[in-house]
């Protein structure tokens, strides 16, 4: 587990400003023609100190002129339901709704090649940004898995750096395996193309 993992939100802060304020890094210099995806891992206990962390982040990065789009897959997972007038029924049916029921009927309406990607499309082709910020990856699971997620959208985010903000643990095994493992327990498969941007340096 890299040492930043461990260490205090404020120096954790101050690596990610210092990363994603630097050229190498807006530019994607260095990556082996690999794709602009970064991991950010922290521990789940943390998630309202991150969250803090993360909204300062954005205004001291804007005022370095480093725009960023943030997605937060909560909030979008709410939008597709309103937009799709789905959210009042599923609220409706609640009591009567099996958990089976209702995570098929959710991981169907909330596809992430057929729903989920072409929405984060279209929000990165209305805003002119540096960074992607994708967030709420805890609040969404099991009905989005962040592996199925980065994988569809190497095809449509390719062009700026992505980083994906992860409450569990993102490691890699001597031999070059990866592991994502949500809420430090939970295996949510592993990701290859991804860098930890707690081991990126500038």
């Amino acid at each position: 587990m890299n040492n930043l993992y461990n260490q205090n939100i404020a120096n954790r802060s101050d690596h990610l400003y210092k990363v994603m304020s630097s050229q190498q890094f807006l530019q994607m210099q260095g990556l082996n023609n690999e794709i602009p995806f970064f991991i950010f891992p922290f521990k789940p206990q943390e998630q309202d100190e991150i969250e803090k962390m993360g909204k300062a982040l954005i205004k001291k990065l804007e005022l370095k002129g480093v725009r960023i789009l943030k997605v937060n897959l909560y909030d979008l997972s709410l939008d597709l339901l309103k937009q799709r007038k789905i959210l009042d029924q599923f609220i409706e049916n609640e009591e009567t709704y099996s958990k089976r029921d209702l995570f098929d009927d959710l991981q169907g309406v909330l596809d992430t090649n057929k729903y989920l990607v072409p929405e984060i499309s279209k929000r990165m082709s209305e805003k002119v940004f540096d960074i992607l910020f994708i967030t709420g990856v805890g609040e969404v699971f099991p009905y989005i898995r962040s592996h199925n997620l980065l994988n569809n959208l190497q095809s449509v985010a390719k062009d700026q750096p992505l980083v994906l903000w992860f409450p569990g643990e993102y490691t890699f095994t001597p031999e070059g395996r990866s592991s994502l493992k949500l809420f430090g327990c939970l295996p949510d498969n592993a990701y290859y193309r991804a860098f930890n941007i707690l081991d990126y340096q500038v």
